[in-house]
């Protein structure tokens, strides 16, 4: 499905908070209006809206549960019902897989509830949202999954969380070849520490830990959500056009 409209849309899951809302911000400020998908945080959600507003761009929060498979189809009608009142169009251009939930468990002590959740919300929720989506997304637009340094690099505690994100690294290069021929370029980031209160901020609020990460990090310091927010836009602007079903590493050189 093709689209005549020239200001870009994006849909970003997770786009309340972290690094889901620096992302949203930084495709306001490059002129693209933005959806959001948000799962409990309507507050915050209603505050990234606000935020994007002020900046000349259209937004729209909308309500998911990407860990729920059975609620896509609902969510894509109302997603079809919020483009043509709020937006006056049939499609979005940019898919941002970007919601997601943290787990730190030694190996021997993961539970298979818990391995589950991973499984849905970064994993399988990303397969069947995508492919629940593709009617609406157009032809020449881009579809970028978010990942985790931990998928290059082992540290101890993360085996289920990496392996997920792994999976979704390969899922993207079977996406970019078989989308190719609708011009959808999929590519992966990959942010490696960044100071949010994802994990329980223990990256933003841990000096010790923030420590160790700085002193590991060829630039010197740990990432902030501006630094991976500003890597999205980067990567959805049309001068990285060429650029498809690639990993790119946002890590300020972590473990080189």
């Amino acid at each position: 499905m093709t689209t005549t409209t020239t200001t870009k849309l994006a849909l970003i899951t997770g786009g309340s908070r972290g690094l889901g809302r620096d992302a949203a911000l930084h495709l306001a400020d490059r002129g693209t209006d933005v959806i959001i998908t948000y799962r409990s945080g309507h507050d915050e959600a209603a505050a990234v809206v606000r935020a994007i507003e002020a900046k000349g761009r259209r937004a729209l929060a909308l309500r998911l549960d990407v860990g729920d498979i059975r609620s896509f189809a609902g969510f894509v009608a109302e997603l079809r019902a919020a483009l043509a009142v709020t937006f006056g169009r049939e499609t979005i251009d940019h898919l941002v897989n970007n919601a997601g939930h943290g787990l730190h468990a030694p190996f021997v002590e993961t539970t298979e509830a818990q391995f589950d959740a991973l499984v849905d919300v970064h994993f399988k929720g990303v397969f069947f949202l995508t492919q629940a989506l593709l009617p609406v997304i157009a032809d020449g637009g881009r579809i970028l999954n978010v990942s985790t340094g931990l998928a290059r690099f082992s540290m101890p505690g993360y085996a289920a969380y990496a392996a997920m994100k792994g999976a979704v690294e390969v899922l993207t290069r079977y996406l970019a070849a078989e989308l190719g021929p609708r011009r959808i370029a999929v590519n992966t980031i990959a942010p490696g520490a960044i100071a949010t209160d994802f994990g329980g901020g223990v990256v933003r609020d841990n000096a010790q830990v923030s420590g160790f990460i700085a002193s590991q990090t060829a630039l010197g310091r740990v990432g902030q959500p501006d630094d991976i927010g500003a890597a999205i836009a980067a990567l959805l602007s049309d001068d990285m056009r060429w650029v498809n079903g690639q990993r790119i590493e946002a890590a300020g050189g972590f473990n080189l």
